[in-house]
């Protein structure tokens, strides 16, 4: 079984911003797993595939011909990266604006994965959502958040820019890569 998830990936230059900020973390601060992955918006947790409540198992092909055509039902969004926040003490993150339409992406995509391929991430299903981008991941130790939030809690960091696909991610047994990308319907 592989695993899989569903994000939201902002342009290279913004991937690239990003990118150097998750670097000082893993230099001055010992974070590194943030690097495992490009700079995303995760819209569906990590899943393995096939997922083991199957009983009819689909190959990752016809799930990602699904999801094309479930992009191409869905437009292209815009996204607003605002500040950085927290999920104290472990995480720092970009902030992402919750527009209605994020929300009602995110809300559509979780009932369809839940549906259509029984995927369902129950943690999700006792929480909000909090679209963001991490830069600093659960591997940041408790003193060094303490000792870099002060510099990050008011940091700039401000960028538009629209979402024109998904992106399905995979791992590859030490990190997150691309597997394929359907573009929304404009």
């Amino acid at each position: 079984m592989a695993r899989y998830f569903l994000a939201l990936l902002p342009p290279e230059s913004v991937q690239e911003e990003v990118l150097a900020i998750q670097k000082i973390f893993a230099m001055e601060y010992q974070s590194r797993k943030a690097l495992n992955a490009p700079p995303h918006i995760t819209l569906q947790a990590p899943f393995e595939w096939p997922p083991a409540s199957s009983t009819t198992i689909a190959s990752i092909d016809a799930v990602v011909q699904a999801l094309y055509r479930w992009a191409d039902q869905h437009q292209s969004i815009p996204i607003q990266l605002s500040g950085f926040g927290a999920f104290a003490p472990r995480v720092i993150y970009i902030k992402v604006q919750l527009t209605p339409e994020l929300l009602d992406l995110h809300s559509q995509l979780q009932t369809y994965c839940a549906q259509a391929w029984l995927i369902q991430d129950n943690r999700a299903q006792s929480r909000s959502f909090v679209p963001h981008m991490t830069v600093a991941f659960r591997d940041l130790k408790r003193a060094s958040f303490y000792a870099a939030w002060p510099f990050f809690q008011d940091r700039q960091f401000d960028h538009p820019f629209v979402a024109t696909d998904i992106t399905l991610l995979k791992h590859n047994g030490q990190r997150w890569e691309i597997f394929d990308q359907a573009a929304f319907g404009n």
